[in-house]
């Protein structure tokens, strides 16, 4: 989508709009103060990277901080790296177990009582 960061230089506010054709940038205003005196900002970027790219890259020899262990998608990462380095399919259940941990981690310990 494309959505636009700008900033009025008349009132120093921040606003977001979606712009589909160029030609709805002209006559924009700040939502602020009205203004029209604006400054495009550059953006912050986001991108997806796929389980098995980031299966490729992980190395589990090097430290990790608190934000590695804080995303629930690397529950599971370090063991199916090293079932990829054995060549061992872990079959259907372990992925159906990894996403229930990734999704509702409380879960997994209801389920073993």
């Amino acid at each position: 989508m494309p959505i636009y960061e700008f900033e009025c230089l008349e009132c120093d506010g921040q606003f977001q709009s979606l712009i589909m054709k160029r030609g709805e940038m002209d006559g924009l205003t700040c939502p602020g103060c009205g203004g029209q005196n604006l400054k495009r900002l550059i953006s912050r970027v986001a991108y997806h990277v796929s389980e098995q790219d980031r299966l490729n890259t992980f190395d589990p020899t090097t430290p990790k901080g608190d934000s590695f262990y804080g995303d629930s998608r690397n529950i599971g990462l370090q063991a199916k790296k090293r079932a990829q380095q054995m060549g061992v399919d872990l079959g259907k259940g372990f992925e159906d177990k990894l996403e229930k941990l990734r999704t509702d981690p409380g879960s997994v310990i209801k389920d073993s009582d």
